[in-house]
């Protein structure tokens, strides 16, 4: 399948998963009134399919044979992945370029709502990226709820929505240190990508276990409603990306979220930043059905604690899934490459 046609066919069928979506029992809505079960919900979340509405067979397929963002499912020829994590097992990708001498560093890839690490992977395209920057990525998946949909435990609002209690700061904590006792990790370096129920778990894992992750990106998730549900031992690096036209996770405070401006003023403030002094960088380009450079940059850089920043990419007309460029894998890990202890 040519690579284009391929991933404007796993668009589409994300696009069908977001139509047929229907809320769930009892949950708020946000404030574009998508109703927060549905909220990133039907497995949209980051280029998910709900396997309830559509083929998940069919997306993984796409991405498997290498017809969208990339192939996610083959990683470096003579460097099979290693399985991690026991009960809840987690693919790590390592590029040929490893060198058990050198440091390398980790990125975690969190999945949005009833998506899948694979998923994910292919729409951000970050075995690629893995491959041609020299990064390890870790792949693994949320717990399945009674829904038959895999989340992440992070916030209250987000998305544990049938009760359950799981531990996912403990989980992913394990799998950092399992992969650092098996390869040679710059602890200094260790990453979080997320999207939506995955951004909301990759906030969580600055506020619970900053000591052990240096930055974080964001797509379409956010930190805690009540700021004072966080309490970061250390400063971490936040990178929020959010869409103007999202109605899954509204870009201004909802239900579920105090929305993107206010997450990231947060941040700044817990990073040491001015939050009252943004600065503006030059717009870049972030989807690519939109005209032009569309999405417009907000740094806060004055007083920022050494190696620490809060940013803020605003995608004007943006959705919940923005649809990116092959290369998004590579610019998200070159903002990440930019931040160490």
């Amino acid at each position: 399948m040519n690579r284009s046609l391929g991933r404007i066919a796993l668009l589409s069928t994300l696009a069908l998963a977001l139509a047929g979506c229907g809320g769930g029992s009892g949950a708020t809505s946000d404030a574009g009134g998508s109703d927060a079960t549905a909220h990133d919900a039907t497995a949209h979340d980051a280029s998910g399919a709900d396997a309830s509405m559509n083929d998940a067979a069919t997306v993984d397929g796409a991405i498997a044979d290498g017809s969208t963002t990339g192939d996610a499912a083959t990683p470096d020829a003579g460097t099979p992945p290693r399985i991690f994590g026991g009960a809840r097992p987690a693919r790590l990708v390592v590029p040929s370029s490893y060198d058990a001498a050198t440091p390398m560093p980790l990125v975690v890839l969190l999945h949005g709502y009833g998506a899948s690490a694979i998923i994910q992977d292919g729409y951000f395209n970050l075995s690629r990226a893995a491959r041609d920057r020299g990064f390890l990525l870790l792949l693994p998946d949320g717990t399945i709820d009674s829904t038959g949909k895999r989340y992440w435990n992070a916030t209250p609002t987000c998305c544990a929505f049938a009760g359950t209690d799981v531990d996912d700061v403990a989980y992913l904590r394990s799998l950092i240190t399992d992969v650092k006792a098996a390869y040679n990790v710059d602890a200094g370096r260790v990453y979080l990508i997320g999207h939506s129920n995955g951004g909301f778990m990759s906030y969580r894992m600055a506020c619970d276990a900053g000591d052990q992750i240096t930055a974080i990106i964001s797509l379409a998730g956010a930190d805690y409603v009540s700021e004072s549900a966080c309490t970061p031992s250390v400063g971490v690096s936040v990178l929020q990306i959010q869409g103007t036209a999202d109605l899954t996770v509204a870009y201004g405070p909802s239900a579920i979220g105090p929305g993107a401006v206010t997450s990231v003023e947060r941040w700044a403030t817990r990073d040491g930043c001015d939050a009252t002094m943004p600065s503006s960088g030059a717009a870049i380009d972030l989807d690519t059905v939109l005209a032009g450079a569309e999405t417009d940059v907000r740094t806060y850089p004055v007083g920022c604690e050494p190696g620490l920043s809060a940013e803020l990419w605003t995608i004007n007309g943006g959705s919940h899934i923005p649809t990116m460029p092959t290369t998004i894998g590579g610019t998200l890990y070159d903002w990440l490459s930019t931040h160490s202890r």
